[in-house]
């Protein structure tokens, strides 16, 4: 499904800066016009996440960061808002916690889905399966470089979504939208999935070059360094964010 308008994907980190304050940044983000909320686990050892993000989730880890309050932070971003959340963890923090008791919390604090990037298909541990049982998205992460094979095998495992990296490596560093990323997105826009793009998106002229290829676009880096500029007070900071990524500010 392709948007008419700009959709975004706002992704932030839990308990960052810290716990309370994480909280404006939800509503920054909600409030400047988000169409979804990713909220990202901190974890460790990430395997995708660029620079920024790396030391944000660092420093939500030494604010005492853990599973357990990540989803009591998810249960109370549900009672402000109806649109779509997703937690995107890595896949270490759903085998500590199990698989199935995972799966059930989301369920519990009123979540819509998971988006685990190191937990593909068919390695997954049943968090596909348990997902479809439940009624949660799994959402799969694809990247520019997959065979058309393998994109059909991971598209039939979606009920929903597709998460698409538009360029290799990690997160954070400007990505050029050029013929290779558009005919990437042309791929996986024939799947009968909602298109998520992102990696390295931050600038309104790449909402705007990506918005009639896809159903939302994924912004990340972008605001989690709104939030280091304006760590005491990020909810205005954010909300502008959007709106100007968004054409209406």
């Amino acid at each position: 499904m392709r948007a008419e308008h700009p959709r975004i994907m706002s992704h932030m980190i839990a308990f960052y800066p810290d716990a309370q304050r994480c909280r404006d940044v939800a509503r920054g983000l909600i409030d400047g016009g988000s169409s979804y909320l990713e909220v990202q686990f901190p974890f460790s050892e990430p395997t995708a996440d660029g620079p920024a993000i790396q030391k944000a989730c660092n420093r939500a880890l030494h604010q005492g960061f853990t599973v357990d309050q990540g989803f009591a932070l998810l249960r109370d971003i549900r009672d402000t808002t109806d649109i779509p959340i997703f937690v995107m963890s890595y896949a270490n923090l759903i085998f500590v916690r199990g698989v199935e008791a995972f799966l059930d919390q989301c369920v519990r604090v009123g979540i819509n889905g998971i988006i685990a990037p190191d937990m593909p298909p068919d390695y997954d541990e049943g968090l596909y399966a348990g997902g479809r049982i439940r009624g949660l998205e799994i959402i799969p992460v694809v990247s520019i470089n997959i065979s058309d094979e393998r994109l059909r095998f991971v598209a039939s495992q979606s009920t929903g979504y597709l998460y698409t990296a538009l360029r290799r490596g990690i997160t954070g560093e400007k990505t050029e939208i050029g013929e290779e990323n558009l005919r990437f997105l042309e791929r996986t826009g024939g799947l009968g999935l909602k298109v998520l793009a992102g990696f390295g998106v931050s600038e309104r002229a790449q909402v705007e070059q990506l918005a009639p290829h896809v159903h939302a676009v994924i912004i990340g880096s972008a605001f989690v360094k709104a939030v280091m500029e304006h760590d005491q007070a990020p909810y205005g900071a954010l909300k502008r964010k959007i709106a100007e990524l968004l054409g209406t500010a």
